[in-house]
């Protein structure tokens, strides 16, 4: 009688531990299929875990180069439709500057073309007040406050720090332009707003000594202005490239690093679908099977 109720004791034991191991792998599968991936916790694969782990964190840092390249190429791109715009209004100053030298205007126009000179200079000292995302993009590292003032303070009110972005690995990317350089700070620096300043008083003026120097001194120092500005401009142009093709190689290591990923981590879901079936079966059978053994078996231990 001892024995008996032993054997009953490992049988119930037995089914219950099988049935326990058969729902554990049910829940298993029942896991991966509702999150799609074979890896949900490192003891499921100690070593895929940590290479999941490790790719994460490089898409992370991808993403975040991904961020800042985006912005730098917004930065760029309103910087250099600024500096097209001031272009334009640098040669309507030199058109207004030949005519003035031509002699061919009276007073009165050479007097137009000197206001008009003037609302051209605060039209481009407005564009250099341009703005990214809150952000003064002529300013230098000073962001919140307008490189130049409305009227006649010309003034530069920035600073010659850098802006830079981080687009990848120990690689960063100055994205701010030295307006400074191009424009000047007012008073007689030879540089373009100190010219453009020239120019419209030299209109105003209407002495020959004027008409002179409009033709000469003038033009010659607006034309190495305009220079210096379209330098200006074509280096933007060559870091917003640069950005570009930094872009395309994060786009490039992110498929690669999310293709990785997903053959490491990602289930094979019609496959899953089929094992949860079979198991689910499997269970079911081994549910009714164990009632069964162990009713048996506690009969056989209630009889003496």
């Amino acid at each position: 009688m001892s024995l008996d109720r032993v054997t009953a004791l490992m049988i119930s034991q037995a089914t219950t531990e099988n049935l326990s191991t058969d729902f554990a792998r049910l829940a298993k599968t029942e896991n991966e299929l509702s999150t799609g991936k074979t890896i949900n916790q490192p003891s499921d694969d100690p070593y895929g875990a940590s290479v999941v782990l490790q790719l994460n964190s490089q898409l992370s840092a991808l993403s975040s180069y991904s961020g800042n390249i985006s912005d730098g190429t917004n930065w760029l791109n309103t910087a250099g439709g600024a500096l097209t715009d001031m272009q334009t209004l640098v040669q309507k100053v030199r058109e207004l500057a030949v005519e003035g030298a031509n002699g061919s205007n009276n007073a009165a126009a050479d007097q137009n073309a000197a206001l008009e000179v003037n609302q051209l200079i605060d039209q481009i000292k407005l564009t250099a007040n341009t703005t990214y995302n809150g952000n003064y993009i002529f300013s230098g590292s000073a962001t919140q406050s307008a490189p130049y003032q409305a009227g006649s303070n010309d003034a530069y009110q920035g600073n010659t720090g850098s802006v830079t972005r981080q687009i990848g690995p120990g690689a960063s990317v100055q994205v701010n332009t030295d307006l400074s350089s191009v424009l000047g700070s007012g008073g007689s620096d030879g540089q373009l707003l100190s010219t453009l300043r020239q120019i419209a008083s030299d209109l105003s003026t209407g002495t020959p000594a004027a008409q002179s120097a409009l033709g000469t001194t003038d033009l010659a120092a607006l034309d190495g202005n305009l220079s210096t500005l379209q330098g200006t401009q074509a280096n933007v142009g060559a870091l917003s490239e640069r950005l570009s093709v930094a872009s395309a190689r994060v786009q490039s290591t992110q498929s690669a690093a999310t293709t990785e990923l997903a053959n490491t981590q990602d289930a094979n879901m019609a496959q899953l679908a089929t094992t949860y079936s079979t198991e689910t079966a499997a269970y079911q059978a081994a549910l009714q099977s164990g009632a069964q053994i162990i009713q048996e078996s506690l009969l056989n231990f209630l009889n003496p």
